[in-house]
Parts: structure tokens; sequence; C-alpha cells
């Protein structure tokens, strides 16, 4: 079983899982190791609160960490929500924590969250570009993290709204991004939580991954995205198939923020 490298706890503002369950739960799924990777988004205007307590955090997972060392080896990481203003913040908490494993993620677009309606509004006819063009912008400028989360997070929620996606149409402007990660020496994240909201094809889709390593790509990391144990690991047999049909042979996890190439 792959290691899933995008779970979150109840030490995110929207899970209600304690740490313990997850670690059970990938236990059950035979894997070996998991990395958990809670929410941090610093600085936004939200009903949920999504900044990270950082002491607790470590604290509670480094003793799960000992705990269950001879069943599953647990990394500890975060999913840092990438803002330019506050990039600076960013690479102060980076160099502070032992993290694993950062995972970079554009959650708030000009202060909101395509997770609601009021983003769609705003954004009436440039949703979808606007989004990458501000991906573009954060990772340009924001060094400190190792993957880059669900590329096309705003796919999820755009298709509720009547929205078509397709990557031959937006080529423009995610080819860039996809630059800058090689560039950069930067992983794609596979993301198979679209999958386990009913979509077709993982986030991002496998034409983005197939044009990554066309222009050169390597690092892909794997991750569930999991918010409780039932989507955990979901799919990730389906992912690592299209992973290998897109000529990537290795898949990455990250220790000390450095890359261990694992066999897809």
């Amino acid at each position: 079983m792959y290691a899933d490298c995008h779970i979150h706890t109840s030490f995110s503002g929207d899970s209600d899982t304690p740490p313990r369950e997850q670690i059970e739960k990938a236990i059950s799924l035979g894997m070996k190791r998991i990395c958990i990777t809670d929410h941090h988004d610093y600085d936004v205007v939200s009903d949920i609160d999504f900044n990270l307590d950082f002491p607790g955090y470590f604290e509670e997972l480094s003793r799960l960490r000992e705990e269950y060392s001879d069943r599953l080896d647990i990394c500890i990481g975060v999913e840092m929500g990438l803002q330019s203003h506050i990039s600076g913040y960013l690479e102060e908490l980076s160099e502070k924590y032992p993290f694993d494993y950062i995972i970079g993620s554009v959650h708030f677009v000009d202060g909101l969250d395509p997770y609601y309606d009021e983003y769609f509004d705003t954004h009436e006819g440039n949703a979808y570009e606007r989004f990458f063009e501000v991906t573009l912008k954060r990772i340009k400028k924001i060094g400190c993290f190792d993957s880059l989360g669900h590329l096309d997070y705003i796919v999820r929620y755009g298709k509720k709204r009547g929205l078509k996606f397709s990557y031959g149409e937006f080529a423009e402007y995610i080819d860039p991004i996809l630059k800058v990660l090689v560039e950069k020496g930067r992983a794609l994240e596979c993301n198979t939580g679209a999958l386990a909201r009913g979509m077709d094809e993982t986030n991002p889709c496998k034409k983005v991954f197939l044009r990554y390593k066309e222009l050169g790509g390597e690092l892909v990391t794997l991750g569930s995205d999991a918010h409780s144990p039932e989507t955990l690991g979901i799919c990730f047999d389906m992912a690592g198939d299209m992973l290998r049909d897109c000529g990537f042979k290795y898949y990455a996890v990250y220790r000390g923020r450095q890359a261990e190439l694992l066999r897809l």
C-alpha cells in the first residue's frame, strides 16, 4: 500500500478526526508510512479557524510517532496556505519547526475560498483563470514548500456550478505553473480527494501529469486529503496506475524535507 502523505486530523479546523483514528486506519490498510499534514492558512477571513497549534501539534504527533514506531512510520508535515503577502512569515515558519514535509496549497484567492459560492459569484467568467494566475504568482515568490497540493483545487467546486474543465482549455495557465515546479525541483501532488468527491479523475488530472512529465518533472507525491478515516488512501491503486501510465516509475515521500523515491 502506498504511503499517504496528505492526511488531516482534528488539529485542522475542518476535521474532527483524532490523529489516532487516522493512524489506526492506515495500519489496517497495510500502510508502512504516512505523513499527517494539518492545515495552516494564516491571515484569512473564514468561519473556520485554519491556524494550526504548532506546539500542541508537534507534542501530540511526536508522542504518537513514538508509540506506534514498531507498526507505522509517522512523519509530521503541514499543508501550508500560500499567500504572497505572508511569504516572509511562511519562510520563517518552515525553518522554525522540524517539518518532514510541506504541502503548498492555494485555498484563498482575493480573500475568498472557492469552496463557497461567493468566489464564483465574484469571479464570474474568469474563476479558473484567476485561480491559476494567482497560483503561479505565489509559487514563483514562495519557495518553502516541497509539493504543490491539488493544483486544480478549484475544479472540485466549479463542477457543481456547471463550469467545465479540461487541461487543453487552460493549458496556457497551467503550463507556466508546471514549469516553475520543474525549475524549482518541487513535486506535483496527485490528490485522490477528488475521487472521494465523485469526480472522475484525480486533482490534477492525467493530462496535467503527462505534461508535467513532458516538461521534465520527476517528483510526484500521493495524498488522499482525508479528513476522516473513510477516505484515507482512497483510490490509491487507480492513482498509481495512472502515474505509471504517464511514465513515472517512482513517487516521493519526504523526511526532514528531503525526498525519498519509492517505486510505484
